[in-house]
């Protein structure tokens, strides 16, 4: 993968950047996305910002290598706080990560979000915490999208803010509420996948000495919501 090639993942990520848009991209590592939004003229600006020094050194070298520094502004720091206010970004994408690890970036960068900003988000696992901790935040997501790329399956969600904070039923929380109504393929296999790891860890459970009873009927309260699920899916695979 390189700038001019992106990978199926971050290519899908691409596509939710509205033109024209002022983009930081938080854990950019080489640069590749904005680099390659910018030489398609699809961003005017952007931030790659970088907690780690390797990655931020390779983010420095891409985009001097593609003659963007005017363009594209490396920053080494912890997440969103690398932003300034005359940086005027309207688009924040992080991608890659865990949930978790998203919701504590932008927790952590609060005083740097003006709320105005559309967050473009992909988190590779804890994607039910990063939709709760969206909500409790006011943020609604008004799109997602699952796919599969080099045998991983990844979920992206597009979120902005509203007026006040709300809570999203189980479901949606749990499922995506786009997702589940329109369920893929990929959204079907992550799924069966889970099913199967949950048994997994009853059957454990079960015969474990000291059985943590408060574990085992939250796994089995979700495993019977996503066999539920499942079967709907299944049938009205698109």
């Amino acid at each position: 993968m390189d700038a001019d090639h992106l990978s199926k993942r971050l290519a899908a990520v691409a596509a939710y950047v509205p033109a024209n848009s002022r983009m930081a991209d938080i854990g950019s590592d080489h640069a590749y996305l904005p680099v390659y939004l910018a030489k398609r003229q699809q961003i005017s600006f952007a931030v790659a910002g970088e907690v780690v020094d390797g990655p931020f050194e390779n983010a420095k070298t891409e985009i001097a290598n593609q003659n963007l520094t005017e363009r594209i502004d490396a920053r080494l720091g912890d997440g969103v706080t690398v932003l300034k206010p005359d940086d005027n970004i309207d688009t924040i994408v992080i991608a890659g990560m865990g949930g978790t690890l998203i919701s504590d970036i932008l927790e952590r960068g609060w005083q740097q979000l003006t709320g105005n900003e559309l967050l473009v988000l992909q988190p590779n696992v804890g994607e039910y915490h990063l939709r709760k901790w969206l909500a409790a935040h006011a943020y609604q997501i008004t799109a997602e999208q699952i796919l599969k790329d080099d045998g991983h399956i990844y979920e992206i969600m597009v979120a902005h803010k509203v007026k006040e904070p709300f809570t999203l039923n189980e479901l949606d929380a749990r499922f995506g509420h786009f997702l589940r109504a329109t369920p893929n393929a990929a959204f079907v296999e992550k799924w069966q996948h889970e099913q199967q790891r949950n048994a997994h860890v009853l059957a454990s459970l079960n015969h474990a000495a000291n059985v943590p009873v408060a574990k085992q009927q939250e796994l089995q309260r979700e495993q019977q919501l996503i066999e539920e699920f499942l079967q709907n899916a299944s049938t009205n695979l698109n």
